[in-house]
């Protein structure tokens, strides 16, 4: 009767070692599936749409640098960090140059009736950007002395549902401007006298990242990131829906690493409530071509990044400035 409750007592044991050891490797599991509140996989430049606008680097894990700007006066749409520590970036209601000390090198104020969403450096010269409006222009500024150098009129469906027009556009490798029509569900690209070269459909469409094999990678208000050629014949394409455990709900810009690894970000609505910290959403993922998730950033406390539009890694090719637009270089 004693080695029988022994027995029993052995198996009670081993059952509690086994289930604990269970636990632990399935929380492992887990945490491989989900990494989260990682900042130090790699350095990076982070801006997002919010109340306040604010822009951070982050480097070994850590706020190195950050811009806190005024609360309700313009969301950041659209942020480059350039090589020499300057920061260019389009807050709605303006689009304003930044030296690294947070010194105001040059800034644009957006006319009544208009918004400006979104901004890129041609060299340390020039600055090409998009003005939602009517008419909605592209202009091109030379930053050294204010001056417009070239400027033309782009159509809009509806000319007065301003704030839908646009919210991103991005110079190509071939030295044109490709712009994502939000409200007309479409991307075109132009040149410098406006000329229509290219012209696709893209419902929901909020980013188009021209990349170097002249393919485009659209990012969509419906949850999906696809990379096309220019004849529309998908190449690459994932689905958020099929990552609910990150949810991912409002991807804004997808970006292509020198890696071939793709980042997407994920913007939460400060406007319609405030971020459930019991519950938050993932800013960020990044994919393989695979489509397997190998980093994921939620970091909404200790430090809060808030919303996430932008994610510029650090020390990689392509800066946004070494670009071209027709003459302007």
């Amino acid at each position: 009767m004693k080695n029988l409750k022994k027995l029993s007592y052995i198996k009670i044991l081993t059952f509690i070692i086994i289930s604990t050891f269970n636990t632990e490797l399935c929380a492992q599991s887990t945490n491989t599936a989900l990494p989260g509140t990682n900042l130090s996989k790699f350095d990076f430049f982070y801006a997002g749409e919010a109340k306040v606008q604010d822009m951070y680097i982050v480097k070994n894990g850590s706020v190195v640098w950050e811009h806190k700007g005024p609360k309700d006066k313009g969301e950041i749409s659209d942020a480059v960090l350039m090589s020499n520590g300057n920061v260019l970036f389009a807050h709605q209601r303006g689009i304003t140059l930044i030296s690294a000390d947070q010194k105001v090198l040059w800034s644009y104020d957006t006319p009544e009736g208009c918004e400006t969403h979104t901004a890129q450096p041609i060299g340390k010269k020039y600055v090409v950007f998009l003005q939602n409006g009517d008419p909605a222009k592209v202009f091109v500024v030379n930053v050294k002395n204010g001056k417009t150098v070239k400027s033309f009129d782009v159509a809009v469906e509806n000319p007065k549902n301003v704030h839908g027009h646009f919210r991103h556009a991005r110079l190509t490798p071939r030295g044109t401007y490709l712009i994502s029509h939000m409200e007309m569900g479409k991307v075109v690209e132009y040149d410098t006298d406006g000329n229509v070269l290219f012209s696709m459909d893209a419902p929901g469409i909020w980013s188009a990242e021209p990349l170097e094999n002249d393919n485009i990678l659209l990012c969509g208000s419906d949850r999906w990131i696809r990379e096309v050629d220019r004849e529309g014949n998908v190449i690459w394409d994932i689905r958020l829906n099929d990552y609910p455990e990150y949810n991912l709900t409002s991807p804004q810009v997808a970006v292509r690493r020198a890696n071939g690894n793709t980042i997407i970000n994920n913007w939460f609505n400060q406007w319609s409530g405030e971020v459930d910290k019991n519950n938050p959403p993932y800013q960020a993922i990044e994919v393989t071509p695979d489509k397997k998730v190998v980093w994921a950033l939620k970091s909404w406390e200790a430090p809060d990044l808030g919303p996430s539009t932008i994610i510029q890694v650090l020390n990689e090719k392509g800066i946004s400035e070494k670009v071209r637009f027709g003459e302007f270089k």
